[in-house]
């Protein structure tokens, strides 16, 4: 079952290509032991994103903003992202877009999912397993 959460934080730091992005479960009944976990994305994925939270906008379509299109244009609607898998401290994600009625899910870098999430307005979720692995992870 995949569990609704929020991207809570953001960390950039220019001078390295591992920039930290966090997600924090949505609606816990104990806000103190709401589950979270980082990723670990690039620099421009991570800047997209903070643009996105800050409501900056550009001259040019950046890729997010094409993929957006290319949606739209093609009849679809992003519904929500979700995190789907954690393989050999790897996640995977997927664009959860509805077209003539049907939900698709397509293959994608959380980075890019999230960013393009962020920028859609649109929930995250994540996969339980997803969120043990993750824990797992954690602790080693």
């Amino acid at each position: 079952m995949a569990v609704r959460m929020e991207l809570s934080r953001i960390l950039i730091r220019e001078l390295t290509d591992m920039q930290l992005i966090e997600l924090r479960e949505v609606g816990a009944a104990d806000p103190d032991l709401a589950r979270s976990f980082p990723i670990v994305i690039g620099l421009p994925e991570a800047q997209a994103i903070e643009r996105r939270l800050k409501g900056l906008t550009i001259k040019r379509p950046q890729t997010h903003d094409l993929l957006a299109s290319v949606i739209g244009q093609l009849g679809g609607e992003l519904v929500s992202i979700t995190i789907t898998d954690l393989s050999e401290h790897t996640f995977f994600a997927a664009l959860n877009v509805r077209q003539n009625g049907e939900t698709i899910a397509i293959d994608a870098r959380p980075s890019d999912a999230i960013a393009l999430g962020v920028a859609m307005d649109v929930p995250i979720f994540v996969e339980e397993h997803v969120l043990e692995a993750a824990a797992k992870d954690e602790e080693e």
